[in-house]
């Protein structure tokens, strides 16, 4: 007991309580933000059109913008991407552009405006039944994706901490897709792809920590379970740290550098990592205390056999 007090630097069980304030203050506001204003869906599954073009000479948006109102395209998004020569234009779905024609209708509109000639450089059509069926896939991917899981934990440590990482992983999911509601951030398919990838480096951050609680179970039956999390959570935490971190750092260079193809599945996964860092602490461990886990949980007996000489009461 001397060891485990001195080694043990942080109380994260102890402040359980305020993390789980925090968490329900983030995911109320998100769940709001949701219920109110929903996701702000890219063409992946509202279907549209993305058009890319590249101009011989510097363009202003807002001169794009301009010329896109005067021709009838009032929703559409347009902004840089690369270089202010290179311009991306988003129109959702409507009775006039609803179908594959619609980019080359656009391309005909600009090029006989002032804005000069530009060269098309891709074009992205989806149908509104094409991105209602891909839509559909990603939840189904996401649940799939947590039901493994479970059982997964279920058979590698035991029910309680199964339910402990699923918790984790559906408070990381709910906060994430509330960040995206709150901020209007484009939700597409790279986007939806980095969630699952979330749920992988959560988990994965989550496993770090049970594998260290099972291992100080064995060693130190007779202590509080509250104190063997507190000191496995602390021996795993430089491990999590640099892990975060580094992780963070390319995701950032990825963020300011990537494009804007990659900034969606970027800027998810820094949420992600942020998020799942946290709760690999403060969410998936009080979890499993609250439902009353205990050493006694992780240790199976050795039946004897007839003739064993030094039988062990306990599995190593």
């Amino acid at each position: 007991m001397q060891i485990l007090s001195k080694e043990t630097k942080i109380d994260f069980i102890g402040l359980r309580v305020g993390a789980l304030i925090v968490s329900l203050a983030i995911i109320a506001a998100g769940v709001y933000s949701l219920i109110t204003k929903g996701l702000n869906f890219g063409i992946d599954f509202e279907g549209g059109t993305k058009v890319e073009l590249i101009y011989e000479q510097d363009v202003a948006i807002e001169s794009v913008r301009e010329a896109l109102l005067k021709g009838g395209y009032t929703e559409a998004v347009v902004q840089h991407f690369g270089s202010n020569k290179d311009v991306l234009i988003r129109i959702p779905l409507s009775e006039e552009n609803s179908d594959v024609d619609s980019s080359t209708r656009l391309v005909e509109y600009l090029n006989s405006s002032s804005l000069g000639v530009a060269t098309l450089r891709s074009v992205e059509f989806v149908g509104p039944t094409f991105g209602k069926e891909l839509f559909e896939k990603g939840i189904l991917a996401l649940i799939y994706s947590l039901i493994g899981v479970m059982i997964y934990v279920a058979f590698r440590f035991e029910w309680k901490f199964s339910l402990g990482s699923v918790t984790a992983l559906i408070h990381d999911v709910i906060i994430t897709l509330g960040v995206f509601s709150i901020l209007g951030l484009e939700f597409t398919l790279p986007v939806l792809a980095a969630l699952l990838a979330v749920i992988g480096y959560s988990l994965n951050d989550t496993i770090v920590v049970f594998d260290r609680i099972r291992e100080n179970f064995r060693k130190m039956r007779e202590t509080e379970t509250s104190e063997i999390m507190n000191f496995s959570i602390n021996q795993t935490l430089p491990r999590t740290i640099l892990t975060s971190l580094t992780t963070l750092l390319v995701l950032v260079m990825l963020y300011l550098y990537g494009g804007d193809a990659l900034n969606g599945f970027a800027a998810t996964l820094i949420i992600g990592v942020l998020i799942g860092t946290y709760s690999s602490i403060f969410v998936a461990s009080p979890t499993v205390l609250a439902l009353g886990a205990k050493p006694d949980d992780l240790i199976q007996e050795v039946v004897e056999k007839e003739g064993a000489e030094h039988p062990d009461m306990y599995m190593p």
